[in-house]
């Protein structure tokens, strides 16, 4: 018999809505004060260090190509085009695969999508270790791409779900400071090998495989979130698995206060309606709010620049005007060391002053740090050098009166004398779209240019050169220990069990 549809008022629902949010909250808080009571075994630390093995992975394979990148064009005659491509189509990549892990994190589990990353690491690392064209570089970026979208989205939830309330914070924290350890690693890998233009890109791409197949051969041994097995009815196991991360057998209250919350996180799904948890998680007022949180959280982590500090961090040094490759490689690699320490002072911090705080310090830090390196770029705009000498050639290029103004058209590159006091009898010659490596004509071809002369398709020499690294390693002291631990952290406890893997 079907039952009669009753007509609830908007002030019922509100209320319903408030005493929902006051239930999650309750549950949370016990958990949280029974996981607190109890020592935290060392089984805890060894999972969460192979759960964050693939925030290592994250690091190193979005890390690598800040120095790759200065090779690879050479190798393979980037375009601007192919080299944007090359670089961000992992983040592309990782999107997409982030959104397909949520829904995957709920039907299979945190453990086998933890497993699936890891073969997407090894297989990408292969393939672009192997790459015998751009476009097969690409599949390889495109590959790890998913592993990260996977990693993203499940490595913090499941280290939160596993973790005791007292250090939930940082242990969840750590899988950042795994991502800036990748990234510092990525830098000292790509140093190591600068010296090999031919070939020191593939060992700098391919070495991620290693790592990857740690953590694939370790995952099989660990178990998995013991919330996600209580809500799919495998209690036993569950408390099995339970005992073993706690490392005693009384966790009935921590068991008993999670089985309580899966089962009220399933009944207030069920009262809702049987509409796809997104939409349920946006007809729920504190859920919504919970949602906007996190995401604002997330873009602006992203919109604070650190993808093109870290990404282009060797880019951008020579840019600022450090010529050699090498230096330039090697300096981004200092700057990625100084964003893998002050992550550990986050790790320090969460606990004794509070997300929020140390998320708003930390953003303020990084708005003062991009102004510096702003003015930084603006002085060596301002006193860039001057051309000397218009070469008899026909070409758009002639008309540029400095380096800067040179450097700013792609189709064109600075040549020059290097003195001891500065750069001399400089011209704006154009530069070939495919080899940008040479000038087309004039005194730096190829074909006629003497050991005197420099060619700068990508920098102009100057002495302000010093503002900007010290402007990205400052941004680096301020982003590291806040924005970016404290999204991951945050978004790893706002939201009720039902909608945690989709808020994730």
């Amino acid at each position: 018999m079907e039952r009669p549809k009753i007509q609830r008022s908007k002030s019922v629902n509100s209320q319903e809505d408030s005493d929902d949010e006051q239930l999650s909250i309750n549950s949370q808080m016990k958990i949280d004060q029974i996981g607190s009571k109890v020592k935290t075994p060392n089984f805890v630390y060894l999972l969460t260090f192979f759960s964050a093995l693939g925030g290592f992975l994250f690091g190193y394979d979005t890390g690598i190509i800040s120095g790759a990148i200065l090779l690879l064009r050479e190798e393979f005659l980037l375009t601007s085009v192919w080299q944007e491509l090359v670089v961000s189509v992992t983040i592309g990549s990782a999107a997409v695969f982030a959104v397909l892990g949520g829904y995957l994190n709920s039907s299979l589990g945190r453990k086998p999508i933890i497993l699936i990353s890891s073969v997407m690491f090894i297989l990408g690392s292969v393939i672009m270790a192997a790459a015998t064209d751009k476009y097969l570089l690409l599949t390889g970026r495109i590959v790890v791409g998913a592993g990260i979208g996977f990693t993203s989205t499940t490595v913090p939830m499941y280290v939160a779900e596993v973790s005791p309330a007292s250090i939930r914070g940082r242990l969840v924290s750590s899988n950042v400071v795994l991502i800036a350890g990748g990234q510092f690693a990525a830098n000292v890998v790509a140093g190591i090998f600068s010296f090999d233009k031919q070939n020191g890109w593939r060992y700098m791409l391919g070495l991620a495989g290693i790592p990857a197949a740690v953590q694939l051969v370790s995952f099989f041994f660990m178990p998995e979130s013991p919330q996600w097995l209580i809500s799919r009815g495998n209690e036993e196991r569950a408390r099995h698995i339970l005992q073993r991360i706690r490392g005693t057998f009384e966790i009935d209250d921590e068991f008993d206060s999670i089985k309580g919350s899966v089962v009220d996180a399933d009944k207030e799904r069920q009262d809702r309606s049987h509409a796809p948890i997104i939409i349920q998680m946006l007809r729920t007022p504190s859920v919504r709010r919970a949602l906007i949180v996190g995401c604002t959280l997330q873009a602006v982590q992203q919109f604070a620049g650190i993808n093109t500090v870290m990404y282009y961090s060797a880019t951008i040094i020579k840019m600022s005007g450090v010529r050699d490759d090498k230096v330039a490689i090697w300096l981004s690699s200092v700057t990625a060391a100084v964003n893998f320490i002050f992550t550990f002072i986050g790790l320090y911090l969460v606990e004794k002053i509070g997300r929020r705080h140390l998320t708003l310090g930390s953003l303020c830090g990084a708005v003062v740090s991009l102004i510096w390196l702003a003015m930084g770029f603006q002085m060596a705009a301002a006193n860039s050098p001057k051309i000397d000498i218009v070469e008899k050639i026909s070409s758009p290029c002639t008309q540029y009166s400095t380096c800067n103004s040179c450097m700013q058209s792609l189709d064109c590159g600075y040549c020059y004398i290097d003195q001891l006091d500065g750069p001399a009898n400089g011209s704006c010659l154009p530069r070939g779209f495919e080899n940008p490596l040479t000038a087309s004509v004039g005194r730096c071809n190829h074909m006629s240019m003497k050991p005197n002369m420099s060619w700068a398709y990508d920098y102009c020499p100057t002495d302000y050169a010093w503002m900007c690294v010290l402007a990205l390693a400052l941004y680096l002291i301020f982003f590291a220990p806040g924005m970016g631990p404290m999204p991951w952290t945050i978004n790893s406890e706002i939201y009720p069990l039902w909608a945690r893997s989709t808020g994730v």
